[in-house]
């Protein structure tokens, strides 16, 4: 496998490429144009910028995180064929520099719900929160909490212009089941698959998170069986997954070891993340060491290893240390996905030792 790091850019980041560097292991950057809204052209000059920057610091730049769809796309819309020649155009781009994967979603509205973004554990360390019972009938009440307490970050999916559209988007999205959120899928996939086997770059659809309907929007990728169904959608290699272990996690009836040995050959992008469920749904996000949480990290690194993993790999979210949550975007700081770093590859690199004994 070979470990990654998501970075969100010079300037937009308390986490610099010199701090990244110190992390043993590392050796990839996922990085994107976070200032770029979905449907809107990547310029070549842009790519190019930002891939010699990581490269002159050691690392390779060959993840992007993510090229976001226009809700157009998700939606259907006669416009979505616009938008998906966009899309393709900046596949090419992303190929000529040497990007190999894009993690992307297809979640409607959200891409992924918290309601607290600094709650705090028991060793005084805070993470991110869902608490189900503050999932209001109104989503402008979750809205508020999240873009208030990202500070000057920018934040992924939450973008505020998107935000200030919420009732024009939950309008657009009414009468959207699941079938037809797959059926538009597949047709954005049929057209970009063909160009990915061109240019050598394979799609990561990233799970739904949390892996269940909100709001009553649909939720398409949060199980096995929606997992199976989406890769018989273009049963192509280049259509593929980020397996994110925090986004299936909250399901305690999803058994993510199961679901990577299976499915093991069409996982591009691996995300480690820990969550810890309570009785009542709730759940929170916690160390990458698999007894903290509800999530069997040791297992979930064994299925990669036992079929052979070469994909990328990165730490997800992890909690704030120490303080940083003054400086850092929510969920992104640098100690404890520093410290998730060193526990996988301390997981790894047992696993190499016990195989050279066999």
């Amino acid at each position: 496998m070979k470990m990654s790091w998501r970075w969100y850019g010079e300037g937009n980041d308390s986490i610099t490429l010199d701090h990244i560097r110190q992390i043993p292991g590392v050796k990839t950057i996922v990085w994107s144009l976070h200032d770029k809204v979905a449907g809107e052209e990547w310029e070549e000059e842009r790519i190019k910028e930002v891939v010699e920057l990581v490269e002159s610091k050691g690392f390779d730049a060959e993840i992007v995180e993510s090229v976001n769809i226009h809700d157009d796309i998700k939606l259907g819309l006669p416009s979505r064929d616009k938008y998906i020649d966009i899309y393709i155009d900046t596949i090419r781009k992303l190929a000529k520099y040497g990007v190999k994967v894009i993690c992307y979603n297809f979640m409607p509205v959200f891409d992924w719900t918290r309601t607290d973004l600094y709650k705090e554990l028991s060793d005084g360390s805070n993470a991110l929160y869902y608490e189900k019972a503050a999932i209001t009938e109104d989503p402008k009440d979750m809205v508020e909490k999240i873009l208030g307490g990202s500070g000057d970050f920018t934040m992924p999916g939450w973008e505020p212009e998107r935000m200030a559209k919420l009732d024009e988007l939950f309008k657009a999205y009414d009468g959207i089941t699941e079938e037809v959120l797959f059926e538009n899928l597949k047709y954005f996939l049929e057209r970009i698959i063909p160009v990915c086997e061109e240019v050598d770059v394979k799609m990561a659809i990233h799970p739904d998170d949390p892996p269940w309907p909100i709001f009553g929007l649909p939720r398409i990728i949060r199980s096995r069986d929606h997992i199976a169904k989406f890769l018989k959608l273009v049963d192509s290699p280049y259509s593929g997954l980020t397996l994110c272990t925090g986004s299936l996690g909250p399901n305690l009836l999803n058994d993510i070891p199961a679901i990577i040995r299976e499915f093991h050959d069409r996982i591009h992008f691996a995300h480690i993340r820990n969550v810890k469920v309570f009785e009542n749904g709730d759940f929170i996000e916690v160390s990458h060491r698999g007894k903290d949480g509800s999530v069997d990290v040791y297992e979930v690194l064994k299925a990669y290893h036992d079929n052979g993993f070469t994909g990328y790999i990165r730490p997800d979210h992890g909690r704030h240390l120490w303080g940083e949550e003054k400086n850092c975007r929510p969920g992104y700081g640098l100690y404890d996905r520093a410290l998730g770093v060193m526990y996988m590859l301390g997981v790894w690199d047992s696993l190499d030792k016990a195989k050279e004994v066999k």
